[in-house]
């Protein structure tokens, strides 16, 4: 495999399938199955999911007229049902998962330690993140790139909802768009592309984590990222 230890980012609207809000178990138990491919290839794997299927911070508390803070606390709670979720598909296929939370909640996830989330990874179980990194005004990206230096991934891959990388533009608006198949940190810093926050991109570059963009949609996407052949974006 061309990495071993791997952090996957998800954004919630991945599991909202067809739906306009909550939780749609098909993309869910879909993400499950493309995981236990990996694990089951002897592959260690830690999860980050966004919470934007139940609230998004900002654009959500700005509406309901909360202050920034109290909304990022909201959507750090989001995270944690979409952690419970996964966790849940992931057990029904039989693979062994812990729910590790930034913010305590002891009757239904462990409290996030880093030493333990590494030993649950060194024997097999797949680790979920949830509640980001427990303070306001950080997204779950840049949960992601710290939990993946923390836990000394190899690469953090993101998965996107319908795009297979990363573009000159919204591939979405502009039919144009080109598909950029490597790239660097400073040109997502430079840049101020809207792939990530540019403050977890400053952290896997100063960790030297190698960034994978891919559409989680195409199956074996994962799988095939750790078996070298080249889809989607990759950042260093």
């Amino acid at each position: 495999m061309k990495y071993k230890r791997i952090l996957l980012k998800i954004s919630g609207e991945a599991l909202l399938g067809e739906q306009q809000f909550g939780i749609d178990q098909n993309p869910v138990k879909m993400i499950a199955n493309e995981i236990k491919k990996v694990r089951d290839m002897g592959a260690e794997v830690a999860v980050v999911v966004g919470g934007g299927n139940i609230f998004r911070g900002m654009k959500n508390s700005a509406k309901l007229g909360m202050d920034q803070a109290s909304g990022d606390y909201v959507g750090m709670l989001a995270t944690v049902m979409n952690a419970i979720a996964l966790q849940s598909a992931l057990n029904q296929i039989n693979v062994d998962c812990r729910v590790q939370s930034a913010i305590a909640m002891n009757q239904i996830a462990e409290p996030y330690i880093r030493h333990r989330a590494i030993r649950h990874l060194e024997k097999g179980r797949v680790v979920i993140f949830a509640a980001g990194t427990g303070n306001p005004f950080f997204t779950t990206d840049t949960a992601s790139a710290l939990r993946a230096s923390e836990i000394n991934a190899e690469a953090m891959l993101m998965a996107k909802n319908g795009v297979d990388g990363v573009y000159t533009d919204d591939p979405n608006t502009n039919p144009e768009a080109k598909k950029i198949d490597k790239m660097t940190y400073d040109d997502i810093i430079k840049n101020e592309l809207k792939v990530m926050d540019t403050s977890a991109c400053a952290l896997c570059k100063q960790n030297k984590i190698p960034i994978v963009v891919f559409d989680f949609k195409k199956e074996n996407g994962i799988k095939n990222i750790l078996n070298g052949q080249e889809i989607g974006t990759y950042i260093s």
